[in-house]
Order: structure tokens, then sequence, then C-alpha cells
């Protein structure tokens, strides 16, 4: 018998400064039997640094949600998806191979790639020239100690504070804050 993913309620409150975004989300997170808190919460700031765009790109009216991830290969990690159907914003977490990305790019307006773990300077080393062609493709780099910090903020029902300034976000809880400056490389 197959295990099931475990579920995680979030209550986010976001305050984006840089964008003049703020709202509150209340999000279910599935977490795949085989993923880490690490990446699930790297999942769940992924989505709050981009979640701006449901006013920037779709005046509102969108839908902001987590996919399938690791259950669906073809699902992304989160997404912003109009009310025609059309995906805006592909997020993807992790070390994705390229030909899914390509996938990708061909679905949705824009895609995301939020790596983090320590070994994510040589995945990009050896993807970035397959990339490289991706016009529509931005790949971030969340640092690892950061990453394995948020994973401390994991619960299973969680209230969290997001604020996004200058290019960087904090994220809050009562066990902590952790503050997070991902880094462009591409």
């Amino acid at each position: 018998m197959a295990i099931k993913s475990t579920i995680f309620k979030a209550n986010l409150q976001i305050a984006d400064i840089d964008h003049g975004y703020y709202a509150d989300h209340a999000l279910t997170l599935a977490r795949h039997p085989s993923e880490t808190d690490e990446r699930m919460m790297v999942r769940l700031a992924a989505l709050a640094i981009q979640a701006h765009q449901l006013n920037d790109l779709c005046n509102g009216d969108a839908t902001l949600a987590f996919g399938a991830g690791l259950s669906d290969p073809d699902d992304p990690d989160a997404s912003l998806t109009d009310f025609t159907g059309r995906k805006r914003v592909w997020i993807e977490v992790g070390q994705p191979e390229d030909k899914p990305l390509t996938k990708a790019c061909s679905k949705a307006d824009s895609v995301i790639v939020y790596c983090f773990n320590h070994a994510a300077e040589i995945w990009w080393k050896g993807i970035e020239s397959k990339l490289s062609r991706l016009d529509k493709l931005q790949v971030w780099r969340i640092p690892t100690e950061a990453s394995q910090a948020l994973a401390q903020l994991a619960e299973r029902s969680m209230q969290l504070q997001a604020t996004v300034q200058e290019g960087a976000i904090t994220l809050s809880s009562t066990l902590g804050s952790v503050h997070v400056e991902p880094v462009r490389w591409k």
C-alpha cells in the first residue's frame, strides 16, 4: 500500500513592499512522502515571492495555488493560472531537468526555478548551456543555510508572515524568523 501525502495548512500573510501587494492566503500543501520539510517550505517561500503577480499580471482574476509537485512531474510546484486556464507563472523548486523546463516554457508565460540545496551549483554548471535559449525562464538560487532554516518553520498548521522587500523575503512564525535573499542566475 502506497504512503499518502501529508497535508499541511498555512495561513500566509504577505506584505510585498516592493510591489505594493498585501494579502492573506489560506493554503493547503500536500507534502509527498519523499519530499522534505526544506523543499516544501521553499515551495511556500517561492509562492510568497511571486504572489504579487496575481495583481500585476491578472488584476486579481486568477488562481495562485500549489500543484501536485513530486506526485506529478508534468504539474508545476506552484502556479498562477488565469480564469481562461492559461498558466501565467509556472514555479519549479529544486533541480529539474532541461526537458521538463522546456515543456513548461511552452505551456506558460513565465517559468521560474528556485534551486536551493548544496548541489545547486553543480546542477547549474551542468544545465546552464541547455537553458540559455529559454527566454521565458528565470533561475534563482536560495542559499542553502536559508533553505535549511526555512525547514525549521514547518508545522502541520502554520501561521506565517511573509515580508518581501528589496528582493528578499522574511518568513516569520511563532517558531522564529528566516531571512532569504535569492540570487538570480538567469
